[in-house]
């Protein structure tokens, strides 16, 4: 019966873990219509695999008739994206970031932990700025296209919303990939429709 008992504890903690992780992936962002976005990243940022005006950001403005400012830049990792975070932030003065960075430091098998302590100190410094937040999953780069819990995690540390599921499923297919690791133009397309349902603008 003890056993038992410690058993529906477990479940329901776990229970709990779960719905608030969900929350926090369904949970939306309120913006102002006259705000700028900062979408920050990587080459799934900047467009690679695309036009310029077929990258996620380009396709984001167009959906929520705002500017968004692409600072998206190939190759980059977490550690390189947090050098020059708060430099964007000073010369931008965005109302929301996105950030979507991972992808170099899961390809390079670069350490897990400092990537969640990159990701940590970016929210930090986005917060300081009274910029909101909304963070873009990676996902692993292997079997099941899963991002790491350090999203997650994240999420629910920071009280984010979490954009958690969009790019497993486009890497997941060929129709929306220009290669193995970046997305075409109808990709960026389904990505930006995506991030736009977690953005809600005030009129």
């Amino acid at each position: 019966m003890h056993n038992r008992a410690l058993y529906l504890i477990f479940v329901t903690i776990l229970f709990i873990v779960f719905i608030g992780s969900d929350n926090k992936s369904s949970a939306t962002v309120k913006i102002q219509q006259n705000a700028s976005i900062l979408a920050f990243g990587d080459s799934l940022t900047y467009g690679v695999g695309a036009k310029p005006e077929q990258s996620y950001p380009a396709q984001l403005s167009e959906l929520l008739n705002l500017e968004v400012i692409n600072s998206g830049i190939s190759g980059q990792t977490s550690s390189q994206g947090l050098a020059r975070l708060e430099n964007e932030l000073i010369l931008h003065s965005p109302s929301l970031v996105i950030i979507c960075l991972g992808g170099n430091d899961i390809l390079r098998r670069k350490s897990l932990a400092n990537l969640k302590q990159n990701l940590a100190k970016m929210i930090e410094i986005a917060e300081n700025h009274d910029v909101a937040i909304l963070l873009v999953a990676v996902p692993e780069f292997g079997i099941g296209l899963s991002p790491p819990d350090l999203y997650h995690e994240l999420a629910n540390e920071f009280s984010l919303p979490l954009e958690y599921d969009i790019l497993s499923d486009l890497l997941a297919d060929n129709d929306y990939k220009s290669d193995g690791v970046h997305l075409n133009a109808k990709g960026y397309r389904k990505m930006a429709q995506a991030i736009a349902s977690k953005i809600e603008v005030i009129y």
